[in-house]
């Protein structure tokens, strides 16, 4: 078969370009390089999570009168002190609240917000200014400070089929990882079988020549990877949703001990201007369920105490509802932590103030990148400031 051929028939050419990407982690994982590192997973939630309806600020008349339609009744709430209560679609994260592998930090955002979904997901996921446009995240800046020791790309990991900026640095970048098994398949298709085997020594960059032999790498280590994603079998219950696969996965690579610091995760859904009550509470379950077979399934695997958990979205919701039975964007809100290392257990701080607002909004009380600081400096031993540029301080959750 004719490369041109193989390229215009093959169910494979509409991702093919993307098997490089893939190449470099999967050749590492082949080389038996596992380690027993700490992990750090991120869950981003996207769309703009209402915070103040997932840890909902009972005890404040305030949050009542500024929502008479979808506040959630006590009644129905799980309570977690005199002032906050979880939402009841997270009952299943009340276990892990009580024991102590759970941790809430309230009103967390940053200086002169954005409403605007993709600006303010791109300042969270490089850790910028609001003025500040940078083309570099967070997690690929901690890959560039650390390439010494962080050659490879799987170092952060995304199950996902596209990387996030998050996960994009200067010189190194994580890898999207969405089912080694598929990627195992895709190589043993027939027109994929017939191409690595077709020996052609003047291939160059000009006619594909690197991607073909990227190709052939691939698929000299697509049954290594197969064969590695079943040196664990998972004996925890998973839901079967599509967000609690990707937590699967996650678990799957840790437990396994593959040489990756950082995973990356997310759900969508959250963007509730309008009947918030039913498509916000569906999506919080999935999260919430997801999230508490992971934790115990590391507890059950004995590596929780090396697993940090973080989970944040672009931005809360405003303090009052609209006209639609729904919030609109806002500004601060709350950031989720899991782990069995924890050192501050429960609510980390005060609830949110809802009788100070600006203009509607809660006021910001702690830098996300306070919290980005911790995890660089206390979780994957890298002076912040290498990575945030800014020196920001480290907090005492971890």
């Amino acid at each position: 078969m004719k490369r041109r051929d193989f390229l215009k028939s093959s169910a494979l050419a509409s991702g093919v370009f993307l098997i490089p990407s893939f190449l470099k982690p999967f050749e590492a994982m082949a080389s038996n390089e596992l380690s027993g590192f700490k992990n750090l997973v991120i869950i981003q939630l996207s769309g703009g999570n209402d915070g103040l309806n997932t840890i909902v600020p009972y005890g404040n008349d305030i949050y009542y009168q500024k929502r008479k339609t979808i506040a959630i009744k006590q009644p129905d709430l799980i309570r977690l002190n005199d002032m906050q209560a979880l939402n009841p679609n997270l009952a299943a994260l009340k276990e892990l609240y009580d024991q102590g592998w759970m941790s809430i930090i309230n009103s967390v955002g940053y200086p002169n917000p954005d409403r605007s979904h993709f600006r303010s997901m791109d300042i969270w996921q490089t850790a910028s200014a609001s003025d500040q446009f940078l083309t570099t995240g967070w997690i690929g800046r901690y890959l560039d400070a650390n390439c010494a020791v962080n050659k490879n790309p799987y170092t952060a990991v995304e199950v996902d089929d596209t990387l996030s900026l998050a996960l994009k640095g200067s010189k190194m970048k994580g890898i999207a990882v969405q089912n080694p098994g598929k990627l195992y398949s895709n190589t043993r298709e027939p027109f994929f079988k017939e191409l690595v085997n077709e020996h052609n020594d003047n291939l160059n960059e000009d006619n594909l020549g690197y991607l073909y032999k990227t190709m052939i790498e691939t698929y000299s280590s697509a049954d290594y990877i197969q064969q590695t994603s079943k040196t664990y079998q998972t004996k925890a219950e998973y839901p079967q949703t599509a967000f609690a696969n990707q937590l699967k996965s996650v678990a799957k690579f840790i437990n396994s001990g593959l040489k990756t610091r950082v995973y990356y995760v997310s759900l969508s859904g959250f963007d509730t201007h309008t009947t918030q009550i039913n498509q916000q509470g569906r999506q919080l379950k999935v999260y919430g369920e997801a999230v508490a077979a992971f934790i115990k399934d590391l507890k059950q695997s004995g590596r929780l105490d090396d697993t940090l958990v973080m989970t944040f979205s672009e931005f809360g919701r405003r303090v009052e509802q609209n006209a639609s039975d729904g919030t609109d964007h806002g500004t601060a809100n709350n950031v989720m932590l899991f782990g069995g290392k924890l050192n501050k257990q429960g609510i980390y701080n005060n609830a949110p103030n809802l009788t100070q607002l600006d203009n509607g909004d809660l006021k910001y009380e702690i830098d996300f990148r306070n919290i980005y600081a911790t995890l660089l400096d206390k979780w994957l031993n890298v002076n912040n400031s290498t990575v945030l540029n800014s020196g920001f301080r480290a907090m005492d959750f971890v």
